[in-house]
């Protein structure tokens, strides 16, 4: 079928593609130059920050004004820095200071990099409102369980990043705090009233409804708002609540297409992108797995299922949008120890460290959610010649370990370490017979083994929050 060249423009306007690898290829340059609104830039793109800024300008021979987005949001979710770890805390660290200003100052930090990098939107902050524990995708991502404290993060960190003129977009709308399942697997479901969802999950998006140049829609079911679709596919929640209750002028973009949560939802990627455009969305994230036929794909599914005026909407919003980041680029200096200054203010002792002189550190292995990818994290790095091995704690013995240790005490780093028995029962059997302290990177929870010398909580387990960490227990090299 052929398609009428000013539709697919049209179509090819409403996207943001993705490519493998640390250079484009001719086809995502030829695609910007066709129309196509920009692409997402994943952990796969970026070796350093002097092949980032090359990619980006190679990008942008296909258009000066394309959007070049990524996912940096600081702490355990980043992209510029997913080989070391992010110089920044994240916001769970931030929400746990409460300094707006140091807030603020932190994303226009992250904004000043981007903007060298050649990046203009991030697809952050996440303004999801934590209020279940064990939530396996928002987290430390989090400013925090108190609406009112997001809220106030929330205003600030979009000023700090749009301040150097790159894209604020505030996520998950209408919130993705209360659920125990990951939407990149599944279709969560928040099963609320309204006036919950008012009280608990949206005063975030009220804050910057006027102020951030993005919201991202989440893949959630919330029955009362969204009956059984997404709310990537409800304009009851775009059109409805987004827009015209909170008043949100800006561009609606959705989460990735290719997540279960929309993708299964709607019967594939391209039928996902009709599902949004319809509902009210303006630019689609198709994914990380994108190639040229996808987004052919994609352009023609679009012409044939969206009518004409939604697209011209939703292109005139993203052209704006683009055209917004070129006027207000801004090249801001900033302190180089800022990241660490923040992680060493987040930084919460319980008990004595007296006792935890020259141990040996035992790091409990974990996994990692898909919205951070496998970025290093814990103590090792900044450690002072401090012995530190790392143990999967359903294989482990408390026996062995605390024979490895002989007369040294013990320092247990882990992320979300209350969630599994054996963790708990490893920690407790140590702290039994021996002076063991724990390091919890993950979101905080209300576990404190019996018998513990300290407990310590970073709230984040980027580099910054490691490097406090280890300045904390005595550990740190100089």
């Amino acid at each position: 079928m052929t398609i009428d060249p000013g539709l697919r423009r049209l179509a090819l306007g409403t996207l943001l593609a993705a490519f493998p690898g640390p250079t484009a290829p001719d086809w995502a340059v030829t695609l910007l130059a066709e129309g196509l609104a920009g692409h997402t830039l994943f952990g796969t793109n970026v070796a350093d920050p002097a092949q980032v800024a090359r990619l980006t300008a190679r990008l942008r021979e296909g258009r000066d004004d394309a959007l070049i987005a990524i996912d940096e949001e600081g702490g355990d979710v980043t992209r510029l820095a997913h080989r070391t770890g992010s110089p920044y805390p994240g916001n769970a660290a931030l929400g746990a200071v409460d300094d707006e200003n140091l807030t603020r100052a932190v994303y226009a930090a992250i904004g000043a990099d981007l903007v060298a990098a050649g990046v203009n939107l991030d697809l952050a902050p996440t303004v999801d409102v934590n209020t279940a524990d064990d939530n396996p995708i928002i987290g430390t991502r989090s400013f925090g369980a108190d609406p009112a404290l997001v809220a106030r993060h929330a205003r600030a960190a979009v000023e700090g990043l749009q301040s150097a003129g790159v894209a604020a977009c505030a996520k998950h709308f209408p919130g993705h705090g209360a659920t125990v399942t990951d939407s990149h697997l599944s279709l969560p479901t928040v099963d609320v009233p309204l006036d919950v969802l008012r009280a608990r999950d949206l005063p975030p998006f009220a804050a910057i409804a006027d102020s951030a140049q993005v919201v991202m829609s989440a893949h959630i079911r919330v029955p009362a708002l969204t009956g059984d679709d997404p709310a990537t596919f409800s304009r009851a929640a775009l059109q409805g609540l987004l827009r015209e209750e909170l008043g949100f002028q800006g561009v609606i973009v959705t989460d990735a297409l290719e997540m279960a949560g929309a993708a299964d939802a709607a019967g594939g990627i391209p039928q996902a992108a009709v599902r949004a455009l319809t509902a009210g969305a303006d630019l689609l994230c198709i994914g990380a797995k994108v190639d040229e036929a996808l987004v052919e794909a994609v352009a023609a599914e679009i012409v044939t299922g969206v009518p004409v005026g939604r697209l011209e909407e939703a292109v005139s919003r993203t052209a704006e949008l683009a055209s917004w980041t070129s006027r207000h680029r801004t090249l801001l200096s900033y302190d180089d120890d800022l990241g660490l200054a923040a992680a060493r203010r987040a930084v919460r002792v319980e008990g004595s460290l007296d006792e935890l002189a020259s141990p040996l550190v035992v790091q409990l292995m974990s996994g990692f959610s898909i919205a951070e990818g496998r970025v290093p994290w814990g103590l090792a790095p900044h450690l002072n010649g401090t012995e530190q091995i790392e143990i999967v704690a359903a294989d482990a013995s408390a026996a062995d370990l605390a024979a490895r240790a002989g007369a040294r005490p013990i320092v247990v780093v882990g992320r979300h370490t209350h969630r599994k028995a054996e963790t708990r029962a490893l920690v407790e059997q140590l702290a039994a017979a021996h002076a063991v302290g724990v390091v919890e990177m993950g979101w905080p929870s209300s576990w404190r083994p019996a018998q513990v010398r300290a407990f310590v909580t970073t709230h984040g387990a980027s580099r910054a929050n490691g490097r406090a960490a280890a300045e904390a227990l005595g550990l740190a090299h100089a």
